[in-house]
């Protein structure tokens, strides 16, 4: 069957075999299928949607598109979180410290920014030195010294997700449900973790709008988990305004900084003690209510913050030449009274347009711009006070939309 009649199968609705998913999809890993084709069949996917059948197949395809890490040689139990993405999550960075301090092995395998969410291997290589790219024999060796590695996809590992990914980043066919699934489930196999928890974003600022798509794809999950035999769990979070305070590669890992080192009390501080308590639930076994004072005590007695500077040691990165831009506008607001809601969506798109994100495959990230705000929802406000700075470009003109719009007030 050609690629023409594949794609008109699947956007009449039909199952695609998996010899015609293979033919398709390994098709355009050799090169041997186009872009504009892939794009086609991919938003032929979003809009018909895939049966379990399909994702399975796919889910395969995508695993043995390359290697499949083994992690026999690593001693310890290990536990691999990931996020289905939103506006100023860095919750791994924060919770692969806490665990990793309390003995938890954490192999995360992340990916970079798609579409207005940020990616994690983009904060990461805002850090001047660090290196995303470790060989099998580093990562495993990291893991055994230190108990914890953030690498990016690997050649070798799930090599067509990567592929599809950055397509799907810029062609509009990023919140399709069975391709995120598919896309987060084959790294988190091929990346050989003993236990998986993924943390299911929900708002605006997620890729999932709704509770209904979340449980449908923490279903998903659970089910490719299981015919792996992993032991995977799905918490269910908010992401209906911004995670944390900054958005912004750069910024986003001096807000972890100041996480690790106890100088913030939010939102998402006290949902990465909830990630981190769940991993080391699901590691050694222990009851919630032992496994969250073990992660209030990482944090304070600062063992989290050491194990997160030795992993940025270990991997060559260099915490005092981080780069934030001096180009600042200062956005006042135009109007008065409590904040009840703060739109993450419209942030990240904001975020996108500054340079902390991609437009296009071919797109540079500037790890210094971003925006950092200053109001919670909850905050009362007046007219002049500081809602937040936006850290742009050299010689890029200020933005003239009024931000304030961002924000609902009571």
């Amino acid at each position: 069957m050609s690629m023409v009649d594949i794609i008109n199968k699947k956007r009449l609705g039909n199952v695609l075999t998996k010899d015609e998913l293979r033919e398709a999809f390994l098709g355009y890993d050799r090169g041997e299928i186009p872009d504009y084709q892939m794009s086609s069949l991919l938003m032929a996917i979003c809009i018909q949607g895939m049966t379990d059948e399909e994702i399975y197949h796919l889910t395969d395809i995508f695993i043995h598109s390359g290697d499949v890490l083994d992690l026999s040689h690593v001693s310890g139990i290990s536990v691999d979180k990931h996020s289905t993405g939103g506006v100023g999550d860095k919750t791994t960075l924060i919770i692969a410290s806490i665990a990793a301090s309390l003995g938890v092995i954490v192999p995360k395998m992340s990916g970079r920014g798609l579409g207005h969410t940020g990616g994690t291997i983009d904060k990461l290589e805002s850090i001047p030195g660090f290196c995303v790219d470790l060989t099998e024999e580093e990562f495993i060796h990291q893991l055994n010294s230190i108990g914890a590695a953030v690498i990016s996809q690997t050649k070798n590992l799930a090599p067509l997700d990567k592929k599809i990914y950055a397509l799907r980043d810029v062609t509009g066919t990023v919140e399709s449900i069975p391709l995120i699934a598919t896309s987060i489930m084959s790294k988190k196999i091929a990346s050989g973790a003993d236990n998986i928890l993924i943390d299911i974003k929900v708002g605006s600022g997620a890729l999932l709008k709704n509770q209904e798509d979340a449980l449908e794809i923490s279903r998903i999950m659970k089910m490719i988990g299981k015919y792996y035999q992993k032991d995977v769990e799905t918490m269910i979070t908010d992401m209906s305004v911004p995670l944390g305070t900054s958005i912004g590669n750069s910024l986003e890992i001096l807000e972890v900084i100041k996480i690790l080192r106890n100088e913030e009390n939010n939102y998402l501080v006290t949902l990465s003690k909830e990630l981190a308590s769940k991993m080391v639930q699901l590691a050694f076994k222990k009851e919630k209510i032992v496994a969250d004072q073990m992660v209030e005590d990482s944090l304070k007695s600062g063992k989290a913050y050491q194990k997160f500077l030795e992993i940025i040691a270990a991997q060559g990165g260099d915490l005092s030449k981080i780069y934030v831009s001096p180009y600042t506008q200062e956005v006042s607001s135009t109007k008065s009274g409590c904040i009840t809601g703060i739109d993450a969506y419209r942030f990240g798109k904001l975020s996108v347009e500054l340079g902390a994100g991609r437009k296009t495959k071919e797109d540079t990230i500037d790890p210094g711009v971003g925006i950092v705000l200053h109001k919670q929802v909850g905050d009362y406000v007046q007219v002049g006070d500081t809602l937040c700075t936006l850290y742009l470009k050299e010689n890029s003109n200020p933005i003239s939309e009024d931000i304030t719009s961002y924000f609902t007030f009571s």
